[in-house]
């Protein structure tokens, strides 16, 4: 089983051989090609056997991903390949460490003992070796082992075409990564020993699928990430599906994630296309039943997500590993895996937690000094939550005592409330424009581009660029692969503050992102209204009757987006003139008209207009509204 404290990785491969023939050809050619693909690749000369430098070789094979054993028919005559092969092979059982062997010129049942020159050498070493003669065992065990690993056998071939199958292969390996998992790593040692041993690695005989289960920003993700990073190159096939439950609302979004899945454990270059949810079942059973493989589920909530991913243990091959991370126990249940396979994430103890609190409370060489009883009082208004504790830490970084005393007068009134209360506070510590831009994420833009937030959110005149810079360091969100990221109890904490602004009426509220409340501000000519702005996004074409008048009286209205909403009326809308961005495609309606005075559009996007032609426009000052109507205007025209 790998260890849970592995060596640095250094080097992509490391190289083991016999024989100045094979270093001036075959290894040679290979080192080139590894090379020029940008594979780090440790290759040992003969200079550097001599004296305690073997040491070297060791340091070597610990810190190298992959070990390439080239087997040839003087192999087992050096005593340094042997060490370098039983080093090896203990590194692949105890570290991960993936093995791939090249029989040049041997058969791999040669290896594994019947090869007269290896016997002849092994006895020729075990006479010199008579008082170690377990050292010897261990070079015969090291042998049979590599000689039933899967790897390539060359005769009389192309070694050309050898040599760039295997630098394919090793790419593959290499292009898994591992993932990042936290900044601050605390109190996870003791929980990945205990997940690695639930997952049983040593055993290849079975199929097993393993929950991890635990209240959101509990640290389900932190833990299977470090355990993943642990154990993913003992397979040969992994795939890692992040937030199940956001990437598959409808039955196209399931079939994506099997292509997805598909695509990675078959390490195609080019995806498969699946035509539905049930075709994807039948291929992920079909293409995966032989293959062993790592699979991780992060954030089910619906037994048909298992369904379509991870039907039956019996779709995998034997040693396969699923994992599955959820806030509903019953789910895992339901899907019959037992409580024994289910792991209860909890709170991290009083320990941990306030070493994780400390680590981002306090810069690297801060002088200041804070009190004992402060440092408790915040570490129990976060209820030993990583998630909290993070926010709550970053919130405080660099802050004197009177700012953590400040803060926690402010918790002190709401001694009773929810992990979302402690979540707030570092809300309350941000200037206007960031509270703007949080809230319009919160509500809004999870899961959307970053730069075509960006875009959006200048056009309301936010500054955004310092905006995100600051809530990314308040722990707030988090761009990833240019993907605006918020965690769930900090989103829900910002749309309840929007909902705060007025439960009853949503006309009062500053924000509006669900259909029920769009609808109901929308359907009719309202008073003067609060709302700032309006995004809608349909998972699937929805019908909604807007008033004509809707919007007049929507006088602080800067941002619309309906998405997959149609109108069956034709009258024209008239718009509100501080509208900066307004975007609609599919929309039905007669162009929209904007009442009189200045106008401040910046961004516009419709699409379906009555020339079919569709308009997509960014402008970078509002003067340039005019434009736009010159656009409208030739759209019209062209009709006739």
């Amino acid at each position: 089983m790998a260890s849970s404290s592995k060596s640095k990785t250094i080097y992509d491969v490391f190289l083991s051989f016999r024989g100045t023939d094979l270093r001036n050809n075959f290894v040679s050619h290979l080192y080139q090609a590894l090379h020029r693909n940008g594979i780090y690749t440790f290759r040992d000369s003969e200079e550097l056997k001599k004296g305690d430098q073997i040491l070297m070789l060791m340091k070597a094979i610990e810190e190298s991903c992959i070990a390439v054993i080239v087997f040839s028919d003087d192999y087992t005559s050096s005593t340094w390949c042997l060490k370098e092969l039983s080093k090896i092979m203990e590194c692949k059982e105890q570290k991960g460490l993936t093995v791939l062997p090249v029989f040049y010129k041997v058969d791999p049942k040669e290896v594994r003992g019947g090869r007269e020159s290896y016997r002849r050498a092994l006895a020729k070493h075990e006479s010199k070796s008579e008082k170690d003669s377990k050292k010897v065992k261990r070079w015969k065990k090291a042998l049979f082992d590599a000689g039933n690993l899967s790897g390539w056998h060359l005769n009389d071939g192309d070694e050309s075409e050898l040599i760039q199958r295997i630098v394919t292969e090793i790419s593959t390996h290499l292009d898994q990564k591992p993932l990042h998992v936290a900044k601050h790593l605390v109190g996870l040692a003791s929980r990945v020993v205990k997940l690695k041993s639930m997952l049983n690695l040593q055993s290849n005989d079975d199929v097993l699928m393993v929950g991890l289960w635990g209240k959101g920003g509990i640290g389900k993700t932190t833990l299977f990430k470090a355990v993943y990073n642990d154990i993913f190159r003992q397979f040969g096939n992994s795939c890692f599906l992040a937030n199940v439950r956001e990437a598959s609302k409808d039955c196209k979004d399931l079939v994506t994630l099997q292509e997805k899945l598909l695509s990675e454990i078959l390490s195609l270059k080019e995806g498969l296309v699946v035509s539905s949810v049930d075709r994807g079942i039948n291929l992920v059973q079909d293409r995966l039943r032989h293959k062993k493989v790592l699979l991780i589920l992060d954030d089910v909530d619906d037994l048909r997500q298992l369904y379509a991913l991870a039907g039956e243990q019996k779709w995998f091959g034997n040693g396969s590993r699923i994992i599955v991370t959820t806030r509903n126990k019953h789910l895992l249940t339901s899907h019959g895996i037992d409580l024994d396979h289910v792991y209860e994430v909890k709170e991290l103890d009083d320990g941990a937690a306030c070493e994780l609190l400390r680590k981002h409370s306090f810069l690297t060489q801060q002088k200041l000094k804070i009190r004992t009883d402060l440092m408790d009082s915040v570490l129990h208004h976060a209820k030993d939550l990583p998630l909290a504790l993070e926010v709550l830490g970053s919130f405080l970084r660099g802050r004197t005592e009177h700012a953590w005393e400040s803060m926690l007068n402010k918790l002190s009134r709401i001694p009773d409330k929810t992990i979302n209360d402690v979540l707030k506070i570092s809300y309350d510590g941000l200037e206007e424009n960031e509270r703007e831009v949080f809230l319009h994420i919160a509500c809004f833009f999870k899961g959307w581009d970053s730069e075509y937030t960006k875009k959006v959110l200048d056009s309301c005149d936010f500054e955004v660029a310092i905006g995100l810079e600051i809530l990314i360091e308040m722990s707030l969100i988090s761009i990833e692969h240019n993907i605006l990221q918020v965690h769930d109890l900090i989103q829900l904490m910002g749309t309840d503050i929007v909902n705060q602004e007025c439960r009853d009426d949503p006309g009062k509220r500053s924000r509006l992102w669900l259909y029920e409340d769009v609808l109901g501000v929308l359907s009719c000519d309202m008073g003067d209204c609060a709302v700032k702005a309006i995004v809608l996004e349909q998972s699937k074409p929805t019908e909604m009757c807007i008033h004509p008048d809707a919007f007049t009286k929507m006088r602080r209205l800067r941002l619309l987006i309906l998405r997959n909403v149609h109108d069956p009326f034709q009258d024209p809308i008239y718009l509100p003139n501080a509208l900066r961005w307004f975007e609609w495609p599919g929309c039905a309606r007669q162009i929209s008209e904007f009442s009189s005075g200045p106008k401040k559009l910046v961004g516009l996007h419709m699409s379906k207009l009555p020339n079919r032609l569709e308009v997509s426009i960014y402008l970078y000052r509002p003067s340039c509204f005019y434009f736009i109507c010159m656009c409208i205007c030739l759209s019209y025209l062209l009709v006739v």
